[in-house]
Protein backbone atom coordinates (compact mmCIF):
# COMPACT_ATOMS: atom_id res chain seq x y z
CA UNK A 1 0.00 0.00 0.00
CA UNK A 2 1.24 3.48 -0.74
CA UNK A 3 1.71 5.81 2.17
CA UNK A 4 -0.99 8.41 2.42
CA UNK A 5 1.75 10.99 2.03
CA UNK A 6 1.16 10.51 -1.69
CA UNK A 7 -2.25 12.09 -1.14
CA UNK A 8 -3.08 15.71 -0.55
CA UNK A 9 -5.91 15.42 1.92
CA UNK A 10 -7.69 18.71 2.40
CA UNK A 11 -11.19 20.00 2.28
CA UNK A 12 -10.14 23.51 1.34
CA UNK A 13 -11.78 24.72 -1.82
CA UNK A 14 -14.54 22.11 -1.93
CA UNK A 15 -17.81 24.01 -1.58
CA UNK A 16 -20.70 21.67 -2.31
CA UNK A 17 -24.01 23.03 -3.44
CA UNK A 18 -26.77 22.92 -0.84
CA UNK A 19 -29.20 21.80 -3.51
CA UNK A 20 -28.09 18.18 -3.22
CA UNK A 21 -26.89 15.90 -0.46
CA UNK A 22 -23.97 13.71 -1.47
CA UNK A 23 -24.23 10.53 0.62
CA UNK A 24 -21.55 7.91 0.98
CA UNK A 25 -21.97 4.60 -0.77
CA UNK A 26 -24.26 2.15 1.01
CA UNK A 27 -22.58 -1.03 -0.16
CA UNK A 28 -23.68 -3.03 2.89
CA UNK A 29 -27.10 -4.58 3.25
CA UNK A 30 -28.94 -3.19 6.29
CA UNK A 31 -30.36 -6.62 7.10
CA UNK A 32 -27.21 -8.70 7.50
CA UNK A 33 -24.30 -6.32 6.80
CA UNK A 34 -23.33 -8.40 3.77
CA UNK A 35 -22.10 -6.56 0.66
CA UNK A 36 -24.85 -5.41 -1.64
CA UNK A 37 -24.89 -7.26 -4.94
CA UNK A 38 -25.03 -5.85 -8.46
CA UNK A 39 -25.51 -8.10 -11.48
CA UNK A 40 -23.36 -7.20 -14.49
CA UNK A 41 -23.31 -8.80 -17.93
CA UNK A 42 -20.49 -7.27 -20.01
CA UNK A 43 -20.35 -7.31 -23.80
CA UNK A 44 -17.43 -9.78 -23.80
CA UNK A 45 -14.73 -11.22 -21.56
CA UNK A 46 -11.88 -8.81 -22.32
CA UNK A 47 -10.24 -7.60 -19.09
CA UNK A 48 -11.30 -3.97 -19.61
CA UNK A 49 -14.92 -4.92 -20.37
CA UNK A 50 -15.27 -7.46 -17.60
CA UNK A 51 -12.62 -7.76 -14.89
CA UNK A 52 -11.33 -4.17 -14.72
CA UNK A 53 -14.79 -2.62 -14.87
CA UNK A 54 -16.11 -4.90 -12.13
CA UNK A 55 -13.04 -4.16 -10.02
CA UNK A 56 -13.93 -0.45 -9.81
CA UNK A 57 -17.34 -1.32 -8.39
CA UNK A 58 -15.87 -3.86 -5.96
CA UNK A 59 -13.63 -1.13 -4.53
CA UNK A 60 -16.82 0.50 -3.22
CA UNK A 61 -17.66 -2.63 -1.26
CA UNK A 62 -20.21 -4.10 -3.65
CA UNK A 63 -20.22 -7.69 -4.83
CA UNK A 64 -20.41 -7.83 -8.62
CA UNK A 65 -22.05 -10.94 -10.06
CA UNK A 66 -20.92 -11.76 -13.60
CA UNK A 67 -21.64 -14.78 -15.83
CA UNK A 68 -19.11 -17.60 -16.11
CA UNK A 69 -16.30 -16.70 -18.48
CA UNK A 70 -17.08 -19.60 -20.81
CA UNK A 71 -20.51 -18.25 -21.81
CA UNK A 72 -19.28 -14.72 -22.43
CA UNK A 73 -18.05 -13.81 -25.88
CA UNK A 74 -14.35 -14.04 -26.61
CA UNK A 75 -12.16 -13.62 -29.66
CA UNK A 76 -12.80 -17.14 -30.93
CA UNK A 77 -16.29 -17.64 -29.49
CA UNK A 78 -18.99 -15.11 -30.38
CA UNK A 79 -20.87 -16.00 -27.19
CA UNK A 80 -24.10 -17.80 -26.40
CA UNK A 81 -27.23 -15.63 -25.96
CA UNK A 82 -29.46 -18.56 -24.94
CA UNK A 83 -27.11 -19.60 -22.14
CA UNK A 84 -26.77 -15.99 -21.00
CA UNK A 85 -30.55 -15.60 -20.79
CA UNK A 86 -30.75 -18.86 -18.88
CA UNK A 87 -28.01 -17.73 -16.49
CA UNK A 88 -29.72 -14.35 -15.97
CA UNK A 89 -33.10 -15.91 -15.22
CA UNK A 90 -31.69 -18.54 -12.86
CA UNK A 91 -29.46 -16.08 -11.02
CA UNK A 92 -32.17 -13.50 -10.43
CA UNK A 93 -34.69 -16.18 -9.48
CA UNK A 94 -32.41 -17.67 -6.83
CA UNK A 95 -31.00 -14.40 -5.51
CA UNK A 96 -33.57 -11.79 -4.49
CA UNK A 97 -30.93 -9.59 -2.83
CA UNK A 98 -29.56 -8.20 -6.12
CA UNK A 99 -29.98 -4.41 -6.05
CA UNK A 100 -29.51 -3.59 -9.75
CA UNK A 101 -28.84 -5.27 -13.09
CA UNK A 102 -26.56 -3.72 -15.73
CA UNK A 103 -26.77 -5.73 -18.93
CA UNK A 104 -25.21 -5.65 -22.39
CA UNK A 105 -27.89 -6.03 -25.06
CA UNK A 106 -25.17 -7.13 -27.50
CA UNK A 107 -24.51 -10.17 -25.31
CA UNK A 108 -28.19 -10.99 -24.91
CA UNK A 109 -29.05 -10.55 -28.62
CA UNK A 110 -25.89 -11.57 -30.50
CA UNK A 111 -23.65 -13.20 -27.89
CA UNK A 112 -21.08 -10.40 -27.67
CA UNK A 113 -19.88 -7.13 -29.14
CA UNK A 114 -17.94 -8.95 -31.86
CA UNK A 115 -20.96 -11.21 -32.31
CA UNK A 116 -23.03 -8.16 -33.22
CA UNK A 117 -20.72 -7.66 -36.21
CA UNK A 118 -20.56 -11.26 -37.42
CA UNK A 119 -23.77 -13.03 -36.38
CA UNK A 120 -26.05 -14.90 -38.75
CA UNK A 121 -29.25 -14.63 -36.70
CA UNK A 122 -32.47 -13.81 -38.55
CA UNK A 123 -34.69 -10.91 -37.59
CA UNK A 124 -37.32 -13.18 -36.02
CA UNK A 125 -34.76 -14.59 -33.58
CA UNK A 126 -33.51 -11.13 -32.66
CA UNK A 127 -37.07 -9.87 -32.13
CA UNK A 128 -37.80 -12.76 -29.76
CA UNK A 129 -34.62 -12.15 -27.78
CA UNK A 130 -35.37 -8.45 -27.51
CA UNK A 131 -38.85 -9.27 -26.19
CA UNK A 132 -37.26 -11.29 -23.38
CA UNK A 133 -36.29 -8.00 -21.72
CA UNK A 134 -39.99 -7.21 -21.37
CA UNK A 135 -40.65 -10.65 -19.89
CA UNK A 136 -37.73 -10.17 -17.51
CA UNK A 137 -39.16 -6.83 -16.36
CA UNK A 138 -42.54 -8.44 -15.62
CA UNK A 139 -40.84 -11.03 -13.42
CA UNK A 140 -38.67 -8.46 -11.64
CA UNK A 141 -40.76 -5.32 -11.40
CA UNK A 142 -38.70 -3.67 -8.68
CA UNK A 143 -35.21 -4.53 -9.91
CA UNK A 144 -33.51 -1.48 -11.48
CA UNK A 145 -32.52 -2.46 -15.02
CA UNK A 146 -29.84 -0.63 -17.02
CA UNK A 147 -29.14 -1.78 -20.57
CA UNK A 148 -26.31 -0.76 -22.87
CA UNK A 149 -25.66 -1.77 -26.46
CA UNK A 150 -23.79 -0.79 -29.60
CA UNK A 151 -24.58 0.79 -32.92
CA UNK A 152 -22.51 -1.33 -35.28
CA UNK A 153 -19.16 0.27 -36.04
CA UNK A 154 -17.69 1.28 -39.40
CA UNK A 155 -13.89 0.79 -39.36
CA UNK A 156 -11.99 2.92 -41.86
CA UNK A 157 -9.99 -0.01 -43.23
CA UNK A 158 -9.73 -3.77 -43.07
CA UNK A 159 -6.59 -3.43 -40.95
CA UNK A 160 -8.40 -1.12 -38.53
CA UNK A 161 -11.11 -3.75 -38.04
CA UNK A 162 -8.69 -6.01 -36.20
CA UNK A 163 -10.23 -9.14 -37.75
CA UNK A 164 -13.45 -8.45 -35.82
CA UNK A 165 -15.49 -7.99 -39.00
CA UNK A 166 -16.44 -10.60 -41.62
CA UNK A 167 -13.51 -11.82 -43.73
CA UNK A 168 -14.39 -9.71 -46.77
CA UNK A 169 -13.84 -6.53 -44.76
CA UNK A 170 -10.10 -7.17 -44.89
CA UNK A 171 -10.20 -6.69 -48.65
CA UNK A 172 -13.00 -4.15 -49.06
CA UNK A 173 -13.11 -2.38 -45.69
CA UNK A 174 -11.79 0.95 -46.96
CA UNK A 175 -14.21 0.88 -49.90
CA UNK A 176 -17.16 0.01 -47.65
CA UNK A 177 -16.24 2.81 -45.28
CA UNK A 178 -16.03 5.34 -48.10
CA UNK A 179 -19.31 4.09 -49.57
CA UNK A 180 -21.14 4.68 -46.28
CA UNK A 181 -19.31 7.97 -45.73
CA UNK A 182 -20.80 9.24 -48.97
CA UNK A 183 -24.17 7.68 -48.15
CA UNK A 184 -24.31 9.60 -44.87
CA UNK A 185 -23.09 12.83 -46.42
CA UNK A 186 -25.73 12.52 -49.14
CA UNK A 187 -28.45 12.63 -46.48
CA UNK A 188 -26.94 15.49 -44.50
CA UNK A 189 -25.69 17.95 -47.10
CA UNK A 190 -25.75 16.30 -50.51
CA UNK A 191 -22.95 15.13 -52.81
CA UNK A 192 -20.95 16.92 -55.46
CA UNK A 193 -21.01 15.61 -59.02
CA UNK A 194 -17.65 13.92 -58.49
CA UNK A 195 -18.83 12.32 -55.23
CA UNK A 196 -21.96 11.00 -56.94
CA UNK A 197 -19.82 9.29 -59.55
CA UNK A 198 -17.55 7.87 -56.84
CA UNK A 199 -20.59 6.53 -54.98
CA UNK A 200 -21.87 4.79 -58.10
CA UNK A 201 -18.41 3.38 -58.79
CA UNK A 202 -18.11 1.95 -55.27
CA UNK A 203 -21.51 0.28 -55.59
CA UNK A 204 -20.13 -1.61 -58.57
CA UNK A 205 -16.67 -2.20 -57.13
CA UNK A 206 -17.69 -3.78 -53.81
CA UNK A 207 -18.92 -7.37 -54.36
CA UNK A 208 -22.70 -7.31 -54.07
CA UNK A 209 -22.67 -10.37 -51.81
CA UNK A 210 -20.31 -8.69 -49.35
CA UNK A 211 -22.18 -5.38 -49.35
CA UNK A 212 -25.52 -7.15 -49.01
CA UNK A 213 -24.26 -9.20 -46.06
CA UNK A 214 -22.79 -6.20 -44.27
CA UNK A 215 -25.72 -3.86 -44.85
CA UNK A 216 -28.22 -6.65 -44.16
CA UNK A 217 -26.71 -7.34 -40.74
CA UNK A 218 -26.70 -3.62 -40.01
CA UNK A 219 -30.38 -3.42 -40.91
CA UNK A 220 -31.24 -6.21 -38.47
CA UNK A 221 -29.16 -4.60 -35.73
CA UNK A 222 -30.73 -1.20 -36.42
CA UNK A 223 -34.23 -2.65 -36.11
CA UNK A 224 -33.24 -4.39 -32.88
CA UNK A 225 -32.00 -1.05 -31.52
CA UNK A 226 -35.35 0.53 -32.37
CA UNK A 227 -37.10 -2.22 -30.42
CA UNK A 228 -34.83 -1.53 -27.45
CA UNK A 229 -35.83 2.13 -27.65
CA UNK A 230 -39.48 1.05 -27.70
CA UNK A 231 -38.83 -0.88 -24.49
CA UNK A 232 -37.28 2.22 -22.94
CA UNK A 233 -40.41 4.14 -23.92
CA UNK A 234 -42.54 1.56 -22.08
CA UNK A 235 -40.33 1.88 -18.95
CA UNK A 236 -38.90 -1.63 -19.30
CA UNK A 237 -35.46 -0.08 -18.67
CA UNK A 238 -34.42 2.45 -16.09
CA UNK A 239 -31.90 3.67 -18.66
CA UNK A 240 -30.84 2.70 -22.18
CA UNK A 241 -27.44 3.69 -23.53
CA UNK A 242 -26.35 2.92 -27.10
CA UNK A 243 -22.71 3.51 -27.99
CA UNK A 244 -21.24 4.02 -31.43
CA UNK A 245 -17.78 2.52 -31.76
CA UNK A 246 -14.97 3.29 -34.27
CA UNK A 247 -16.92 6.10 -35.82
CA UNK A 248 -16.36 9.12 -38.06
CA UNK A 249 -18.21 12.39 -38.76
CA UNK A 250 -19.66 10.74 -41.87
CA UNK A 251 -20.19 6.97 -41.79
CA UNK A 252 -22.92 4.36 -41.60
CA UNK A 253 -22.56 4.37 -37.82
CA UNK A 254 -23.15 8.12 -37.71
CA UNK A 255 -26.10 7.80 -40.08
CA UNK A 256 -27.79 5.14 -37.96
CA UNK A 257 -27.09 7.04 -34.76
CA UNK A 258 -28.80 10.12 -36.16
CA UNK A 259 -31.90 8.11 -37.03
CA UNK A 260 -31.97 6.31 -33.68
CA UNK A 261 -31.53 9.57 -31.80
CA UNK A 262 -34.51 10.97 -33.65
CA UNK A 263 -36.52 7.78 -33.03
CA UNK A 264 -35.94 8.11 -29.28
CA UNK A 265 -36.19 11.90 -29.18
CA UNK A 266 -39.32 11.91 -27.00
CA UNK A 267 -37.52 9.99 -24.26
CA UNK A 268 -35.02 12.70 -23.43
CA UNK A 269 -31.52 12.19 -22.08
CA UNK A 270 -32.81 11.15 -18.67
CA UNK A 271 -33.98 7.82 -20.15
CA UNK A 272 -31.99 7.20 -23.33
CA UNK A 273 -28.90 8.37 -25.18
CA UNK A 274 -26.84 7.35 -28.18
CA UNK A 275 -23.25 8.41 -27.49
CA UNK A 276 -19.81 8.12 -29.07
CA UNK A 277 -17.82 5.13 -27.78
CA UNK A 278 -18.69 1.62 -26.64
CA UNK A 279 -16.10 -0.15 -24.45
CA UNK A 280 -16.68 2.32 -21.60
CA UNK A 281 -20.49 2.26 -21.55
CA UNK A 282 -20.72 -0.68 -19.15
CA UNK A 283 -18.70 1.37 -16.65
CA UNK A 284 -20.93 4.39 -17.25
CA UNK A 285 -24.11 2.40 -16.64
CA UNK A 286 -22.75 0.80 -13.47
CA UNK A 287 -21.94 4.30 -12.22
CA UNK A 288 -25.47 5.45 -12.93
CA UNK A 289 -26.89 2.39 -11.17
CA UNK A 290 -24.87 3.20 -8.04
CA UNK A 291 -25.71 6.91 -8.16
CA UNK A 292 -29.40 6.04 -8.44
CA UNK A 293 -29.06 3.48 -5.66
CA UNK A 294 -27.42 5.97 -3.28
CA UNK A 295 -29.53 8.94 -4.48
CA UNK A 296 -26.29 10.67 -5.40
CA UNK A 297 -26.07 13.49 -7.96
CA UNK A 298 -22.35 14.23 -8.38
CA UNK A 299 -21.18 17.59 -9.68
CA UNK A 300 -18.49 17.50 -12.37
CA UNK A 301 -16.28 20.34 -13.57
CA UNK A 302 -14.38 19.83 -16.85
CA UNK A 303 -11.12 21.57 -17.72
CA UNK A 304 -9.41 21.08 -21.12
CA UNK A 305 -5.85 21.71 -22.19
CA UNK A 306 -5.33 24.98 -24.02
CA UNK A 307 -5.84 25.24 -27.79
CA UNK A 308 -8.68 23.38 -29.48
CA UNK A 309 -9.56 21.73 -26.18
CA UNK A 310 -13.19 20.68 -26.08
CA UNK A 311 -13.60 21.40 -29.80
CA UNK A 312 -11.22 18.53 -30.61
CA UNK A 313 -12.86 15.83 -32.73
CA UNK A 314 -10.76 12.81 -31.74
CA UNK A 315 -9.80 9.91 -33.97
CA UNK A 316 -12.47 7.17 -33.97
CA UNK A 317 -15.21 9.66 -33.13
CA UNK A 318 -17.78 11.73 -35.00
CA UNK A 319 -18.22 14.67 -32.63
CA UNK A 320 -16.39 17.17 -30.44
CA UNK A 321 -14.95 15.61 -27.31
CA UNK A 322 -16.83 18.18 -25.21
CA UNK A 323 -20.11 16.80 -26.54
CA UNK A 324 -19.05 13.23 -25.75
CA UNK A 325 -18.03 14.15 -22.21
CA UNK A 326 -21.22 16.13 -21.59
CA UNK A 327 -23.27 13.13 -22.76
CA UNK A 328 -21.32 10.78 -20.50
CA UNK A 329 -21.82 13.07 -17.50
CA UNK A 330 -25.57 12.99 -18.09
CA UNK A 331 -25.56 9.22 -18.57
CA UNK A 332 -23.85 8.66 -15.21
CA UNK A 333 -26.61 10.65 -13.51
CA UNK A 334 -24.26 13.53 -12.77
CA UNK A 335 -24.44 17.27 -13.42
CA UNK A 336 -21.85 19.47 -15.09
CA UNK A 337 -21.04 22.63 -13.14
CA UNK A 338 -19.35 25.85 -14.32
CA UNK A 339 -16.72 26.12 -11.58
CA UNK A 340 -14.44 23.73 -9.69
CA UNK A 341 -15.52 25.12 -6.32
CA UNK A 342 -18.88 23.35 -6.64
CA UNK A 343 -17.51 20.12 -8.10
CA UNK A 344 -17.20 16.71 -6.49
CA UNK A 345 -14.70 15.79 -9.20
CA UNK A 346 -12.60 17.93 -11.54
CA UNK A 347 -12.12 16.15 -14.88
CA UNK A 348 -8.99 17.45 -16.59
CA UNK A 349 -8.71 16.52 -20.27
CA UNK A 350 -5.31 16.28 -21.94
CA UNK A 351 -5.81 17.18 -25.61
CA UNK A 352 -3.22 18.39 -28.10
CA UNK A 353 -3.48 22.16 -28.66
CA UNK A 354 -3.74 21.60 -32.44
CA UNK A 355 -6.81 19.39 -32.01
CA UNK A 356 -5.14 16.30 -33.46
CA UNK A 357 -5.25 12.80 -31.94
CA UNK A 358 -2.21 10.64 -32.64
CA UNK A 359 -1.56 6.95 -32.04
CA UNK A 360 0.48 6.20 -28.93
CA UNK A 361 2.93 4.23 -31.07
CA UNK A 362 4.11 7.23 -33.14
CA UNK A 363 7.67 8.58 -32.65
CA UNK A 364 6.54 11.91 -31.14
CA UNK A 365 5.25 10.03 -28.08
CA UNK A 366 8.83 9.74 -26.86
CA UNK A 367 8.46 11.46 -23.50
CA UNK A 368 9.79 14.83 -24.61
CA UNK A 369 7.63 17.79 -23.70
CA UNK A 370 5.41 19.00 -26.51
CA UNK A 371 3.28 22.09 -26.88
CA UNK A 372 0.77 22.05 -24.03
CA UNK A 373 2.50 19.42 -21.86
CA UNK A 374 3.79 21.64 -19.07
CA UNK A 375 0.69 23.83 -19.17
CA UNK A 376 -1.57 20.84 -18.61
CA UNK A 377 0.67 19.45 -15.86
CA UNK A 378 0.49 22.88 -14.22
CA UNK A 379 -3.31 22.73 -14.40
CA UNK A 380 -3.38 19.34 -12.68
CA UNK A 381 -0.85 20.49 -10.07
CA UNK A 382 -2.83 23.64 -9.33
CA UNK A 383 -6.12 21.80 -8.80
CA UNK A 384 -4.47 19.17 -6.63
CA UNK A 385 -2.74 21.78 -4.47
CA UNK A 386 -6.09 23.49 -3.89
CA UNK A 387 -7.55 20.26 -2.59
CA UNK A 388 -9.81 19.39 -5.49
CA UNK A 389 -10.39 15.76 -6.40
CA UNK A 390 -8.85 15.47 -9.85
CA UNK A 391 -9.32 12.90 -12.61
CA UNK A 392 -7.17 12.89 -15.75
CA UNK A 393 -8.52 11.90 -19.15
CA UNK A 394 -5.34 11.44 -21.18
CA UNK A 395 -6.48 11.56 -24.83
CA UNK A 396 -3.69 13.33 -26.70
CA UNK A 397 -2.90 9.88 -28.08
CA UNK A 398 -5.22 6.99 -28.86
CA UNK A 399 -4.41 3.51 -27.55
CA UNK A 400 -2.01 4.57 -24.86
CA UNK A 401 -0.78 7.27 -22.51
CA UNK A 402 1.00 10.53 -23.32
CA UNK A 403 4.56 9.75 -22.20
CA UNK A 404 5.52 13.42 -21.85
CA UNK A 405 2.60 14.08 -19.55
CA UNK A 406 3.20 10.94 -17.49
CA UNK A 407 6.83 11.89 -16.94
CA UNK A 408 5.75 15.34 -15.79
CA UNK A 409 3.27 13.80 -13.35
CA UNK A 410 5.92 11.36 -12.12
CA UNK A 411 8.61 14.01 -11.65
CA UNK A 412 6.19 16.34 -9.85
CA UNK A 413 4.99 13.59 -7.50
CA UNK A 414 1.42 13.80 -8.81
CA UNK A 415 0.81 10.22 -9.95
CA UNK A 416 -0.86 9.25 -6.67
CA UNK A 417 -2.31 12.61 -5.74
CA UNK A 418 -5.01 12.41 -8.40
CA UNK A 419 -8.19 10.36 -7.90
CA UNK A 420 -8.48 8.68 -11.32
CA UNK A 421 -6.62 8.32 -14.60
CA UNK A 422 -7.45 6.87 -18.01
CA UNK A 423 -5.67 6.78 -21.36
CA UNK A 424 -6.20 3.27 -22.67
CA UNK A 425 -8.01 3.21 -26.02
CA UNK A 426 -10.10 5.69 -28.01
CA UNK A 427 -10.68 9.14 -26.57
CA UNK A 428 -14.26 8.39 -25.59
CA UNK A 429 -13.28 5.04 -24.07
CA UNK A 430 -10.82 6.86 -21.82
CA UNK A 431 -13.00 9.87 -20.94
CA UNK A 432 -16.08 7.79 -20.12
CA UNK A 433 -14.15 5.29 -18.02
CA UNK A 434 -12.12 7.82 -16.05
CA UNK A 435 -15.14 10.08 -15.54
CA UNK A 436 -17.04 7.19 -13.99
CA UNK A 437 -14.08 6.04 -11.91
CA UNK A 438 -13.49 9.59 -10.67
CA UNK A 439 -17.13 9.99 -9.65
CA UNK A 440 -17.09 6.72 -7.73
CA UNK A 441 -13.65 7.39 -6.22
CA UNK A 442 -15.26 10.02 -3.99
CA UNK A 443 -16.64 7.10 -1.95
CA UNK A 444 -13.45 4.99 -1.90
CA UNK A 445 -10.58 4.64 0.52
CA UNK A 446 -7.15 5.99 -0.38
CA UNK A 447 -5.92 2.42 -0.72
CA UNK A 448 -8.66 1.57 -3.23
CA UNK A 449 -7.96 4.68 -5.29
CA UNK A 450 -4.23 3.92 -5.38
CA UNK A 451 -4.87 0.34 -6.46
CA UNK A 452 -7.06 1.44 -9.38
CA UNK A 453 -4.46 4.01 -10.40
CA UNK A 454 -1.78 1.31 -10.46
CA UNK A 455 -3.95 -0.80 -12.78
CA UNK A 456 -4.29 2.05 -15.23
CA UNK A 457 -0.63 3.06 -15.07
CA UNK A 458 0.49 -0.51 -15.71
CA UNK A 459 -1.92 -0.94 -18.61
CA UNK A 460 -2.26 2.49 -20.26
CA UNK A 461 1.21 3.88 -19.63
CA UNK A 462 3.62 0.99 -19.14
CA UNK A 463 2.13 -1.58 -21.51
CA UNK A 464 0.13 0.24 -24.16
CA UNK A 465 2.25 3.34 -24.68
CA UNK A 466 5.67 1.69 -24.25
CA UNK A 467 6.24 -2.03 -23.79
CA UNK A 468 3.70 -3.15 -26.39
CA UNK A 469 5.27 -1.01 -29.11
CA UNK A 470 8.78 -2.27 -28.39
CA UNK A 471 7.72 -5.91 -28.34
CA UNK A 472 5.71 -5.44 -31.55
CA UNK A 473 8.90 -4.36 -33.31
CA UNK A 474 10.74 -7.41 -31.96
CA UNK A 475 8.15 -10.00 -32.94
CA UNK A 476 9.99 -11.26 -36.01
CA UNK A 477 12.94 -12.54 -33.99
CA UNK A 478 11.03 -13.99 -31.04
CA UNK A 479 10.64 -17.76 -31.15
CA UNK A 480 7.52 -19.37 -32.59
CA UNK A 481 5.03 -18.60 -35.35
CA UNK A 482 2.58 -15.74 -34.99
CA UNK A 483 2.09 -12.00 -35.39
CA UNK A 484 0.67 -9.00 -33.52
CA UNK A 485 -2.98 -9.91 -34.17
CA UNK A 486 -2.58 -13.67 -33.61
CA UNK A 487 0.30 -14.55 -31.31
CA UNK A 488 -0.18 -18.29 -31.74
CA UNK A 489 3.19 -20.02 -31.16
CA UNK A 490 4.86 -16.76 -30.08
CA UNK A 491 2.53 -16.30 -27.12
CA UNK A 492 4.87 -17.71 -24.45
CA UNK A 493 7.91 -15.84 -25.73
CA UNK A 494 5.95 -12.57 -25.97
CA UNK A 495 4.54 -13.08 -22.48
CA UNK A 496 7.98 -13.73 -21.05
CA UNK A 497 9.61 -10.70 -22.64
CA UNK A 498 6.64 -8.41 -21.97
CA UNK A 499 6.59 -9.35 -18.28
CA UNK A 500 10.30 -8.62 -17.90
CA UNK A 501 10.05 -5.28 -19.69
CA UNK A 502 6.97 -4.27 -17.71
CA UNK A 503 8.74 -5.12 -14.45
CA UNK A 504 11.67 -2.94 -15.45
CA UNK A 505 9.33 -0.10 -16.37
CA UNK A 506 7.64 -0.31 -12.97
CA UNK A 507 11.01 -0.27 -11.17
CA UNK A 508 11.99 2.90 -13.02
CA UNK A 509 8.73 4.83 -12.90
CA UNK A 510 6.46 3.83 -10.01
CA UNK A 511 6.99 3.95 -6.25
CA UNK A 512 6.98 0.69 -4.26
CA UNK A 513 3.47 -0.69 -4.19
CA UNK A 514 2.13 -3.91 -2.74
CA UNK A 515 1.58 -6.46 -5.52
CA UNK A 516 4.06 -5.00 -7.98
CA UNK A 517 6.81 -7.30 -6.70
CA UNK A 518 5.19 -10.08 -8.75
CA UNK A 519 3.91 -9.36 -12.25
CA UNK A 520 2.70 -11.60 -15.05
CA UNK A 521 1.40 -10.44 -18.43
CA UNK A 522 -1.01 -12.69 -20.32
CA UNK A 523 -2.92 -12.27 -23.57
CA UNK A 524 -6.47 -13.62 -23.16
CA UNK A 525 -7.45 -12.80 -26.76
CA UNK A 526 -4.18 -14.19 -28.15
CA UNK A 527 -3.18 -10.83 -29.57
CA UNK A 528 -1.10 -7.89 -28.39
CA UNK A 529 -3.79 -5.24 -28.65
CA UNK A 530 -4.91 -5.90 -25.08
CA UNK A 531 -3.28 -7.72 -22.19
CA UNK A 532 -4.19 -8.91 -18.71
CA UNK A 533 -1.60 -7.74 -16.19
CA UNK A 534 -1.67 -9.88 -13.07
CA UNK A 535 -0.14 -8.62 -9.84
CA UNK A 536 0.88 -10.05 -6.50
CA UNK A 537 -0.97 -13.14 -5.32
CA UNK A 538 -3.00 -13.33 -8.53
CA UNK A 539 0.21 -13.49 -10.57
CA UNK A 540 1.75 -16.03 -8.20
CA UNK A 541 -1.31 -18.29 -8.41
CA UNK A 542 -1.33 -18.14 -12.20
CA UNK A 543 2.38 -18.93 -12.32
CA UNK A 544 1.96 -21.86 -9.93
CA UNK A 545 -0.92 -23.52 -11.75
CA UNK A 546 0.57 -23.23 -15.22
CA UNK A 547 3.27 -25.25 -16.87
CA UNK A 548 6.93 -24.97 -15.81
CA UNK A 549 7.93 -23.02 -18.93
CA UNK A 550 5.41 -20.29 -18.08
CA UNK A 551 6.43 -20.41 -14.42
CA UNK A 552 10.07 -19.84 -15.30
CA UNK A 553 9.24 -17.10 -17.79
CA UNK A 554 7.52 -14.84 -15.29
CA UNK A 555 9.59 -11.99 -13.99
CA UNK A 556 9.33 -12.30 -10.22
CA UNK A 557 11.41 -9.81 -8.33
CA UNK A 558 13.31 -11.22 -5.39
Amino acid sequence: MLNKLWKVVTATGLILSSLFTIPTAQAKSKDNEQPERILYIPHDNRPISNKQTAEVIKKLGYEVIVPPNDILGSRDDLGNPEKLWEWLELTTEKDKTIKAAVISSDSMLYGSLVGSRKHEYDEHTLTNRTAKFKDFRKEHKKLPLYVFGSIMRTPRTGAASGHEEPEYYRSYGADIFRYTELKDKKEVEGLSRREKKEFEFLEKLIPSKALSDWMGRRSKNFNASKKLIDLAKSDTFDYLLLGRDDNAPYSQTHLESRHLQEYGRDLGKTKYQAIAGIDEVGMIMLTRAINDRTKNVPFVYVKYNWGRGGDTIPAYSDEKISESIDSAITATGSVKVPSPERANIVLTVNTNPNGQTYEASVPINDGKDREGTKYFADVVSDYVSKGYKVAIADIAFANGADNALMEQLRDRGLLFKVHAYGGWNTATNSTGFVLSTGILANKMSDEAIDDLLVTRYLDDWAYQANVRNIIARQLTWLRGDGWYGDLNGKKDAVGERTTKMLTNFVDNNLPPFEGNEKLLVTFPWDRMFESDILRGDEAAEEIEKNTPHIRSSAAVKK
